[in-house]
């Protein structure tokens, strides 16, 4: 796995499939799965992680260049260690994927987890190079791989190809009580906040949640949990609409129990993206049986679409007084709200299980190959899997 920040995963949507994908696949007798990870951040980690080989490969450090430098150094020393299979994460790898499909015999997949090439914080010529790599990743792969609905449909209809869809899963919630800290230095008390979580980025738009939070009644919090991701002038936007407002709460990146306590004891969880993936922090506070308001967008409503009760709904995109307008009603129903929520969560959860999508993604390495005896055989043909992977949102 090549291209995402590293492991163990704390930064982003990729980084989580990744971790999780991978240590099922390393648990496989037949399968080794390196990982490569970017410096600086894997200088504290080990030459293995949860089953999976990590390799730290040269980067360069620049917003632009960054990424796609490491995709390049990792393919290079995924190709001299005789990897059966590359497997790019993310539109950008997929610079780098002829110089695998067309001069080695190593397979390429390549897993979509957004249009990339939309997301707002990319601004000339950088919109430009991932367009390329948008319109290459419907050709080169040996295997695309989507992990929404909507994504599969898009595929068909632009290129005309067969992807696999392999959603993403979500993990058991772990109930937790808010930290100490959070509690002294944000005041944050359960049930008393709004919460979203992802990282501060134009085109998931904290923005909007911020411009609706004066709805809410004054003693309410709005606690945006995450940090920037090569996006520093939206996040000094956000912190500038927020001020010195005690009511909303910017708490960075939360990490383990302290990020388990906040969403275990959210009101309401609100999700006012204009662009997505299939966003496991949606899948997350589902599963932790709390009321979800999001935005109308196709993954949005691909996951709560089997939602059989009023906990979950979803605004117009971009719409700040429709968002505002179902807050307050939602924030002042919450208790009843919750209840349903916590009935419906398991359900609405249960088709995004990462077993079942690291089972999918070995028959997919197994067609690319050709190396099908099917799973339930007594002997494995041994793949050696390098994955790239870039979290490019």
């Amino acid at each position: 796995m090549i291209g995402q920040k590293g492991l163990p995963a704390t930064y982003g949507g990729v980084e989580h499939h990744v971790e999780q994908v991978g240590r099922l696949l390393a648990a496989r007798p037949d399968i080794e799965v390196t990982v490569y990870c970017r410096r600086p951040y894997c200088s504290d980690v080990g030459p293995e992680y949860l089953g999976m080989r990590l390799v730290c490969t040269p980067a360069l450090a620049s917003k632009h260049l960054e990424a796609i430098s490491h995709s390049v150094t990792s393919t290079v020393h995924a190709l001299m260690s005789g990897a059966d299979v590359v497997h790019y994460h993310a539109l950008g790898p997929g610079l780098v994927a002829p110089l695998v499909r067309y001069l080695s015999r190593a397979k390429v997949v390549l897993t979509v987890h957004g249009l990339d090439q939309q997301r707002a914080k990319w601004k000339a010529p950088a919109s430009h190079v991932l367009e390329l790599a948008y319109r290459m990743s419907g050709h080169v792969p040996d295997a695309v791989v989507t992990v929404s609905r909507a994504l599969t449909q898009h595929y068909e209809e632009r290129f005309g190809c067969g992807p696999v869809y392999v959603p993403n899963g979500v993990p058991q919630p772990s109930p937790s009580a808010i930290s100490e800290r959070l509690r002294s230095e944000h005041g944050l008390e359960p049930g008393r906040y709004v919460l979203c979580v992802g990282r501060v980025v134009p085109e998931k738009r904290a923005d909007l949640l911020i411009r609706a939070a004066h709805s809410l009644p004054t003693d309410v919090k709005v606690v945006i949990v995450g940090g920037s991701s090569f996006s520093e002038d939206y996040v000094a936007e956000v912190a500038a609409l927020a001020g010195n407002n005690p009511r909303i709460v910017l708490s960075g990146f939360l990490y383990q129990d302290e990020l388990a306590g906040v969403y275990a004891n959210a009101a309401v969880f609100v999700q006012p993206s204009d662009l997505e993936g299939l966003p496991l922090t949606l899948l997350e506070a589902t599963s932790y049986g709390i009321p979800v308001l999001a935005s109308d967008i196709a993954p949005h409503r691909e996951i709560l679409a089997a939602c059989r009760c009023r906990a979950h709904r979803m605004f117009p995109q971009g719409d700040v007084v429709a968002l505002a307008a179902q807050l307050v009603l939602m924030f002042h129903d919450r208790e009843a709200l919750r209840e349903e929520a916590s009935r419906e969560g398991s359900s609405l959860v249960a088709p995004y299980d990462w077993t079942a999508a690291a089972d999918a993604l070995v028959e997919v390495y197994r067609t690319v190959t050709g190396t099908l005896p099917p799973a339930t055989s007594a002997r494995h043909t041994h793949s050696r899997i390098a994955l790239p992977t870039l979290p490019l949102g």
